[in-house]
């Protein structure tokens, strides 16, 4: 039995994460009589290098009740319809990863299935021919989903690429606007009961006290409350993701913006591109043991589209999550309970997540047990899962060129994404859960787009005759590409319906 309800919640840190956690409680929670406090220190910078996102972020925006173009004006938004990775599998090669399916099912069997055994005969085209979001990033266009379910313009979804700190700003201004209260200041002091070891309050330089029944840490890779108050405990994952260094500057735009996010394999990690209407966002994500700051901060400049906007800012983390994202009456969002690489712009997702699933499980004041195990145990699933994935863009490499890669193909992989690659190579199954963001087009564009070919098919597949199969993957060749040629041009869609300049 809980112990009354939750009457004042305190968020400490703003950036991204603070600025969600406010936007979603207040929204939710705007009948309720509690009060939402943020506490956060102009003199603390935020990380603020996140702007790409997938789909979800979508879901987040429409519960918020946001208008989708003026919050693209806003925060000098751009369209995204997957992400393009270059030089992962070898060196010189680039495949898309789409926010939309690969063709359809043929006679109930999977559509991949199918497009293996042309592959095997050299009856295909490349599978990218076949998923209408990967041709329309290729072509620069861009259209938002058809409607209709029976239309190929129905078989994809779309994210955005933004600037983080406008979108902070943003939903400042959305959750003060709801009651929210922001207080300027840094916290000295955090103040637990004897009884329990619950959060009862934290105390600010100047001396000002704020009591809280539910506190939110937003305070970055240094968990200010989870880690350094808690003592909660961090599981590190560089044994899988050895990459710790990042490198972000921003540079002038020198083309038009493409819809989609780019991550180039580099001789010791990574390099992002992210495209926004008023600047083109990048980052060097890498592992220090294999380059030196200067070094990559030199590779980094040495590869920008346009003039850089600012020096390279660079951050130091640890990849891994806390043991306990809820500990007691604290819950850890953004950088404080957990750290991923954003190779597949999973960051704002996660603390989408954590949002949202607090809210589902929204507690008393007592904080039960059971909330707090079942909210720990979806936030661990959705990290593990992640992290997978992210292993096997290192992991399913043919690249030899450096010794950063020749390590990465040797490494051990968790044992969770061995069994998924072993059920690939086996026979082309995708491992599917209920829970978790990856679906089956995710992972076969990464197994396919590194060169990982199963031995053998589904045997059902043999079932359906294969010059109805070849003229179903024709037809579907056609129209994907019809359809794309058909959407405007992105940068035309954008001066349409969401120009930034309008704002300025």
């Amino acid at each position: 039995m809980g112990n009354g309800a939750i009457r004042k919640i305190v968020i400490v840190g703003g950036g991204t994460a603070g600025w969600m956690a406010a936007a979603g409680l207040s929204a939710v929670l705007a009948d309720s009589r509690l009060t939402i406090d943020l506490i956060e220190s102009a003199e603390i910078g935020t990380v603020g290098v996140g702007e790409a996102t997938v789909p979800h972020i979508r879901g987040f925006n429409a519960k918020l009740g946001l208008d989708e173009a003026d919050f693209m004006r806003k925060t000098q938004a751009t369209f995204k319809l997957g992400i393009e990775f270059r030089d992962w599998g070898r060196q010189g090669e680039s495949y898309i990863h789409p926010f939309g399916a690969f063709g359809q099912p043929i006679g109930g069997v999977d559509f991949h299935q199918h497009w293996l055994r042309a592959n095997a005969r050299g009856e295909a085209d490349p599978i990218e021919a076949y998923s209408l979001p990967i041709v329309a990033a290729r072509l620069n266009r861009f259209a938002p989903p058809s409607p209709d379910p029976r239309s190929l313009g129905s078989t994809f979804s779309y994210a955005y690429q933004f600037d983080a700190g406008l979108y902070a700003l943003y939903l400042r201004a959305y959750a003060q606007a709801r009651g929210v209260r922001r207080t300027e200041g840094k916290i000295v002091d955090v103040s637990l009961r004897g009884e329990d070891g619950f959060i009862e309050a934290v105390t600010l330089e100047s001396g000002q006290r704020i009591e809280g029944d539910l506190f939110i840490d937003c305070s970055g890779f240094r968990g200010l409350l989870i880690e350094q108050a808690l003592h909660t405990g961090y599981e590190d994952w560089s044994r899988w993701l050895p990459c710790d260094r990042a490198a972000a500057v921003p540079c002038d735009a020198v083309e038009p913006p493409t819809p989609y996010t780019r991550a180039t394999a580099d001789a010791a990690g990574w390099r992002w591109r992210i495209p926004l209407q008023h600047r083109v966002g990048n980052g060097y994500v890498y592992c220090s043991d294999y380059i030196s700051d200067d070094d990559a901060a030199r590779v980094l400049v040495s590869k920008l589209d346009g003039k850089a906007q600012a020096d390279p800012r660079f951050l130091r983390f640890v990849t891994g999550r806390r043991k306990k994202q809820w500990n007691r009456n604290c819950v850890a969002i953004g950088l404080s309970s957990g750290f991923l690489e954003p190779l597949e712009s999973t960051s704002i997702h996660l603390i989408q997540l954590a949002v949202t699933t607090l809210l589902e499980l929204f507690p008393q004041r007592d904080c039960a047990q059971a909330d707090q195990d079942e909210y720990n145990r979806v936030m661990d699933l959705e990290f593990e899962r992640i992290r997978d994935f992210l292993v096997l863009h290192y992991h399913a490499t043919q690249r030899d060129d450096s010794p950063f890669w020749i390590d990465r193909r040797a490494a051990p992989i968790p044992d969770s994404l061995a069994y998924k690659m072993d059920l690939f190579r086996d026979r082309g199954m995708i491992v599917k859960y209920r829970d978790g963001f990856f679906l089956e087009p995710s992972w076969l564009a990464v197994y396919l787009g590194q060169n990982i070919l199963p031995q053998g098919l589904d045997p059902m597949t043999d079932a359906i005759d294969p010059v109805r199969a070849a003229r179903a993957l024709s037809e579907l060749k056609t129209a994907v590409r019809r359809t794309a040629e058909s959407m405007p041009d992105h940068q035309a869609f954008i001066r349409a319906h969401c120009d930034a300049r309008a704002v300025a």
